[in-house]
């Protein structure tokens, strides 16, 4: 059984593939998917009615930065991973600390990222 059984994970992803391979990724993995969101606005307001307890999170949507969604997510305290083209370059130096995967990644990778970060969770139910 997954890590990730259960649990709400917010996916922010403008690219259509990218998003459907992320959410097909996660439901495997058991995972409850909130989005994709492919804007910031987007993103912001399923965060607030979905409440996610990780995310998926691209930094780059469309030429808008997704920084405001990063920190949204560090306020409540909830992790994520970055999915992103340009790496840990691309990110405020206050968001370095997170787990960074480059685009293209393996979605083993995301699933096995996503776990760690949600491994000293409490269990979901």
């Amino acid at each position: 059984m997954s890590g990730l059984n259960g649990r709400r994970i917010l996916v922010v992803e403008d690219e259509a593939l990218i998003a459907m391979l992320v959410e097909d990724a996660l439901m495997e993995a058991g995972a409850s998917v909130l989005g994709p969101a492919a804007t910031v606005e987007e993103a912001l307001a399923l965060f607030e009615s979905e409440h996610p307890e990780a995310a998926v999170l691209d930094i780059n949507l469309a030429g808008q930065a997704s920084i405001p969604v990063a920190d949204r997510l560090v306020q409540s305290s909830i992790p994520f991973v970055v999915a992103t083209g340009y790496g840990a370059a691309g990110l405020p130096e206050r968001h370095r600390n997170v787990p960074v995967l480059a685009k293209p990644y393996d979605p083993r990778d995301l699933i096995a990222a996503l776990e760690k970060i949600c491994a000293d969770m409490k269990p979901v139910g």
